[in-house]
């Protein structure tokens, strides 16, 4: 059994076998012990709540309207955090000890720039390559959230087993 990172959503529109939901936003301000608020309040109060409308695999023959509770793998979230966050930076920093380096070892009169710019061409490098791996796994049904359950008037109604 894999484990799933689980959401309650409602269900907006269904186009076959894929479901376009709405997940339901949480602030963590309720639980947080700062006595004198942070960024993160703030700003949801600035920005308000915008629907959020993702793609889920509809195996579950939900319809819309539908409250329903959705599931990610864990370690596909885990994959793509480290995709999204780490290979950038790696690639910032390797470039940026390149471009040291190189400089110092071509003598260049300014080392700095060569270390800022080789930098900010690994994290461009970085980028490029989370796009195309963003692109890549957009279809692969392990990186997708699926519905797993529709949420009945007496709680959970299980339909569809935890894969």
């Amino acid at each position: 059994m894999t484990l799933h990172i689980l959401e309650e959503a409602d269900v907006l529109r269904v186009d076959g076998e894929i479901a376009w939901i709405d997940p339901e936003r949480r602030s963590t301000c309720s639980g947080c012990s700062a006595k004198n608020g942070c960024g993160t309040g703030t700003l949801a109060g600035v920005l308000g709540k915008r629907r959020v409308e993702m793609r889920a695999i509809n195996h579950i023959g939900a319809k819309p309207g539908d409250r329903v509770v959705v599931g990610v793998a864990g370690a596909a979230l885990l994959r793509g955090s480290v995709a999204v966050y780490v290979v950038p930076l790696l690639l910032f920093f390797a470039l940026a000890l390149f471009g040291q380096h190189m400089a110092a070892k071509l003598q260049a009169s300014s080392p700095e720039l060569w270390t800022i710019l080789s930098a900010f061409f690994g994290l461009s490098l970085g980028f490029l390559w989370v796009r195309l791996f963003s692109k890549r796994i957009r279809v692969d049904a392990r990186y997708q959230p699926v519905l797993l359950r529709i949420i009945g008037e007496k709680g959970f109604v299980p339909i569809h087993p935890l894969q």
